[in-house]
């Protein structure tokens, strides 16, 4: 009986532990998708591209976006065309970021628009690296077609992609 008892504690801290590591480390299922299509504007489909303007030879850009943060390739984030910029809420210098619902080949993510630009035309987005390589993990496809891009009202979203109805923002 000892043993039984002594074991179903042991049981319980183990799974205690594995649920707090987890939680911590995927800060927890945030958005459900009903949470974000609720709170999404009218959608805008068109083509999106990605950007880095640390690449050598880029011409569009450089390392400080429209908000003013630095280009950061490692975060969830994109530049919305210029003629858009008053539906995502007027992306403006020190401003609090946008936030967008981007779908794309069966996939969503939330991005923070903190960037603006001429971009190509038929194009209404432009990913960074880390979201782009969501879509397209090699890279190879330069331009995804039909991509919808959603305003999200507010400011208290967590970029990153919706996976199975919930966001979680540590992939």
């Amino acid at each position: 009986m000892l043993f039984r008892s002594s074991a179903a504690i042991c049981g319980a801290a183990v799974a205690l532990t594995v649920s707090v590591t987890v939680a911590r480390s995927e800060i927890g299922a945030v958005h459900s998708i009903a949470v974000v299509n609720a709170a999404s504007g009218e959608a805008i489909v068109g083509a999106a591209s990605t950007y880095n303007p640390f690449r050598p030879g880029k011409q569009e850009g450089g390392p400080d976006t429209a908000s003013g943060e630095r280009y950061d390739p490692s975060v969830w984030a994109a530049a919305i065309k210029t003629s858009l910029r008053q539906k995502f809420g007027g992306v403006q210098y020190g401003a609090r970021p946008k936030y967008a619902l981007v779908e794309a080949v069966g996939k969503k993510v939330i991005v923070k628009i903190n960037d603006v630009g001429p971009l190509t035309p038929g194009r209404i987005i432009d990913l960074n690296e880390r979201t782009m390589r969501y879509f397209d993990p090699s890279l190879q496809l330069g331009v995804i077609h039909s991509v919808s891009v959603r305003p999200l009202s507010g400011d208290y979203w967590i970029p990153g992609p919706v996976l199975d109805g919930f966001l979680t923002a540590d992939l």
